[in-house]
């Protein structure tokens, strides 16, 4: 909890200074760029098939970050950044304008809706907002937003709406290891503490969260 609370600290007083200047990406070049995306991710960017997360509306600077970390991880052979089989590949050949005018264009885009089943509501909301203070859980909200939207500033991605099996897949990542591209290991460090169920009903309580 400290950690976290540390980083967060630090990112207001850091992160305002590299973000000061305006995401230089074009959206409209962008649009062209992003034709090969649309076979996992769909051509407004809402994916059809809910192991490949929804990317319309994401925030720019998050979406360049993972790019560049895809990118990584394939240069790197997995030992930075983050490695993925399908989007390092794709990453590869992108320059760094690419890169920014692709999540430039998407960030244009309207997230389509999603939603909550009844049945989860209670716990999720709780779990969202609240966490766990005697498991040493962090109320999600505290970086990602009331309304999941997150923050361009902090790179902290906006979760509501996305797909609910993409989200549990990227829990389930960062509890066991396999992506670790987080801010000071913080996600790692809160998945840890997460049951199967915390994640299932994180993952559909955030689904369908506005």
């Amino acid at each position: 909890m400290k950690k976290i609370a540390l980083t967060l600290t630090v990112l207001l007083g850091t992160l305002s200074a590299s973000n000061a200047t305006a995401f230089d990406g074009d959206a409209e070049a962008g649009k062209v760029k992003s034709a090969t995306c649309a076979a996992c991710h769909g051509p407004d960017g809402n994916a059809p098939v809910t192991i490949y997360p929804k990317i319309a509306g994401q925030h720019a600077d998050y979406i360049y970050k993972q790019l560049k970390e895809f990118k990584l991880g394939m240069t790197s052979g997995g030992s930075e950044g983050r490695m993925d089989p399908v989007m390092s590949a794709m990453a590869m050949p992108l320059s760094d304008q690419d890169m920014k005018d692709v999540a430039a264009y998407f960030s244009t885009l309207n997230m389509s809706a999603g939603t909550t089943p009844e049945d989860v509501v209670e716990v999720g909301q709780k779990l969202f907002r609240a966490g766990d203070a005697e498991r040493g859980i962090p109320s999600c909200a505290a970086c990602h937003g009331p309304r999941g939207n997150g923050t361009s500033l902090a790179q902290f991605p906006k979760i509501s709406f996305q797909h609910p099996e993409y989200i549990k897949s990227q829990l389930e990542k960062f509890r066991d290891g396999t992506r670790a591209n987080d801010l000071n290991g913080m996600m790692q460090d809160i998945a840890k503490k997460l049951t199967d169920k915390d994640i299932e009903v994180l993952s559909k309580y955030i689904g369908g969260l506005h």
